[in-house]
């Protein structure tokens, strides 16, 4: 996947910078840090414009320095940390100054496009992304790699699935891999008809039958686009061709992952549905943690299913995986359409399948207009980002 770190003093503390802490997966770290005090120093906390929150969470870990990427919520931070001895900074200079600190992880966590700039920033020798951010693999997904590259960092998914294949992908034997499998539950909607989907509300889209995640993923995977965002993903950190990545419905989350190699082997990677599991492989990798997850029982289980998708009732899986093929910035429009089509959905402006449809027309528009070509930086990625967002926006006021 990309070059290992430098050997690190296994008697020091890890260094830790986290980018998107407020949120759940900077909650589930906070927790595994807190149970491994003498393991890890947390340097800096970053959240967008949760200060309260920043505020709380940068006390209980002792950071050495705590900012928000919104500026006017700044003065509510100082406030809070006044005394303290934690330093205090808002704005995207300040950000991006924070991830220049002298670190050992970077946790890449930040939702959406904004997380692009500064986890690119945070590339450096020598050091170690943990990356739970989609949109730098969705939407820049070539810069990013050809960076990790050039510095020779070591880049560890955070995501369960790409985690999980990262487990029992043996790279050395790369030459050797048939298929890489990505698992998803299926969703809310799995056996629902594709005429009563359009009824759908968004109090029935959020309620996820596995996982707890925030709004706009939890949507994501009811439509199934979180699983098309993974599989672009997997192109990018994995050394396999298209046409070697599949995805498999299985409803009980179970088996995060599977590679398929040329001998008939099949491994897989099994765990509760608990993102501390991930993270915590990211964290002590190559070692392990102890990890307070509920065990995995087989035989309270008792039976594992497994489907395959559905691309007519979930178009935008088949809307992703066509993304993908195209390349260039093609990811990158699909991303951001779907982004503020699922916010409309939210919040009650269109329908549960206007989603794909949205996104469906603004691809092909874009396309139409030559504007998915290779981006030659990360201002290109922006600027489609924004053109997507307001093609999207067009498509949804005509409705």
């Amino acid at each position: 996947m990309a070059a290992a770190s430098a050997a690190r003093d296994p008697g020091a503390k890890t260094r830790i910078t986290v980018l998107g802490a407020t949120g759940s997966i900077g909650q589930s770290l906070a927790d595994l840090i807190q149970r491994n005090p003498d393991s890890y120093e947390v340097v800096a906390l970053v959240a967008n414009r949760n200060a309260a929150g920043l505020a709380d969470m940068a006390k209980a870990l002792k950071t050495g320095s705590a900012l928000l990427a919104e500026e006017t919520c700044y003065p509510e931070l100082k406030e809070r940390l006044a005394g303290s001895g934690i330093a205090t900074g808002a704005g995207e200079a300040a950000v991006l100054e924070a991830v220049t600190q002298d670190t050992d992880i970077v946790v890449g966590a930040i939702v959406g496009s904004a997380g692009l700039k500064p986890t690119m920033a945070a590339i450096r020798p020598g050091r170690r992304i943990a990356l739970a951010n989609k949109e730098c693999l969705v939407c820049a997904g070539d810069l990013f790699m050809a960076k990790i590259r050039a510095t020779e960092a070591e880049l560890l998914p955070v995501d369960s699935e790409h985690n999980a294949i990262f487990q029992v992908f043996e790279t050395d034997k790369a030459d050797m891999v048939e298929k890489v499998i990505l698992t998803a539950s299926g969703g809310p909607f799995r056996s629902v008809s594709k005429a009563d989907m359009a009824g759908v509300t968004p109090q029935q889209a959020l309620k996820h039958p596995n996982w707890d995640m925030g709004a706009r993923i939890t949507i994501d995977s009811a439509t199934m686009m979180n699983k098309g965002f993974e599989v672009i993903e997997a192109s990018h950190l994995f050394p396999v061709a298209h046409d070697q990545l599949g995805v498999l419905v299985h409803p009980q989350s179970t088996v995060h992952g599977l590679v398929q190699y040329k001998d008939g082997s099949l491994l897989a990677q099994l765990g509760s549905p608990d993102m501390r599991t991930p993270i915590a492989h990211c964290l002590a990798f190559p070692r392990r943690m102890n990890v307070p997850v509920k065990r995995l029982d087989l035989a309270e289980l008792g039976t594992l299913t497994f489907e395959a998708p559905d691309l007519d009732r979930f178009p935008a899986l088949r809307l992703a995986l066509e993304a993908m093929r195209a390349g260039g910035m093609a990811p990158a429009v699909l991303n951001a359409a779907d982004e503020v089509a699922v916010d409309a959905f939210l919040k009650g402006r269109i329908g549960f399948m206007d989603i794909p449809a949205a996104i469906e027309e603004v691809l092909d528009a874009m396309g139409a207009g030559g504007k998915l070509t290779d981006a030659a930086g990360v201002e290109d990625v922006l600027a489609i980002d924004a053109e997507a967002r307001q093609k999207t926006g067009e498509w949804i006021r005509t409705r």
